[in-house]
């Protein structure tokens, strides 16, 4: 448990850094008030179609596909189980609602922080780069369903396209197309060196920028106004909790063997995402519920993933 701890709050420690950085900047007036605009469609625009196709033109082979299958389809069962159980729980979060404040919930009980904070964890508590390969693959299909369910969640009804299909093509999902095709056909060896080092490069910086533009976002509120909405409190508590139970219950009974229990552990037990901060800020939407969201989650897990980890040892 204490091993967990300090894998946890490594990262934790890391994204409260930037957090802080870009929170004093805007308290201290040092970057223009429409920072957290521009932040978050260099973000959309840019950096998550990078992590996208850099994702896919690593693992995006034919061989990777056939001989991890089994881990590939886990995933896309729990993703698909998650989707199930956060559609009627947003539900609970009340009418008065607006649309797109429900949706913001509905992506935040479906999606956790499951690449920066499962990518930090795994491999320190599991087996190495193995594992981390492992729960990349594993966390595929909720890349993708990030993109093709998540993401359109998080544009207002206004800004999507009138075509229903064309609606999915977000710059993600094209960026990820792309990718699949590039290494499917394999294409990716015909890749200059350098093109692959830049979007690289522009995937490492989605994270940070994220994490300083939530840090900007929130020092536009009061912590008053943030810490005050009970509803970002009980959207924690499923998320930290009773959601990564229900799913890892859930594929116990269908199977699951511990190791793809333990990927899904990390993948669902994480905190709220960023994306319910970026995207609101990228369309002039209130930000005030995924900010809320997004540090008192990520505050908690420092505690929540290691009990929950425990738990999950005991019990399976």
């Amino acid at each position: 448990m204490l091993q967990l701890f300090t894998a946890t709050l490594s990262p934790m420690l890391t994204m409260f850094l930037f957090m802080a950085l870009g929170y004093f900047m805007r308290k201290k007036h040092l970057l223009p008030e429409n920072t957290d605009m521009v932040l978050s469609k260099l973000e959309t625009m840019l950096l998550v179609p990078a992590v996208s196709l850099s994702v896919t033109l690593e693992y995006g082979t034919v061989k990777t596909y056939i001989d991890n299958l089994p881990t590939i389809l886990y995933g896309l069962v729990a993703v698909l189980l998650a989707i199930g159980i956060a559609i009627p729980l947003s539900q609970l979060f009340g009418r008065q609602t607006s649309l797109y404040q429900r949706n913001i919930y509905r992506y935040a009980l479906t999606f956790a922080n499951y690449g920066f904070m499962g990518n930090a964890i795994v491999p320190l508590i599991l087996n190495g780069d193995e594992a981390l390969f492992r729960y990349c693959l594993f966390t595929l299909p909720i890349g993708i369903l990030t993109y093709f369910f998540g993401i359109p969640l998080l544009i207002p009804k206004e800004h999507r396209s009138s075509n229903p299909i064309l609606g999915f093509f977000n710059p993600a999902i094209c960026a990820w197309l792309l990718g699949l095709l590039l290494a499917i056909t394999g294409a990716t060896q015909y890749i200059p060196g350098f093109a692959l080092s830049v979007v690289s490069s522009l995937k490492n910086c989605m994270g940070p920028i994220a994490m300083f533009l939530t840090g900007f976002v929130i020092a536009g509120f009061s912590w008053n106004e943030i810490l005050a909405d009970k509803k970002v409190y009980i959207a924690t508590f499923l998320r930290l909790f009773v959601l990564p139970a229900v799913i890892l219950v859930l594929l116990h009974l269908l199977g699951a063997s511990k190791e793809i229990l333990a990927l899904t552990f990390f993948a669902f037990a994480t905190p709220l995402g960023m994306n319910t901060v970026v995207y609101p800020a990228s369309y002039g939407m209130d930000t005030k519920t995924g900010a809320g969201m997004v540090t008192i989650s990520h505050t908690l897990s420092v505690l929540s993933i290691p009990i929950m980890y425990t738990l999950f040892n005991i019990i399976f």
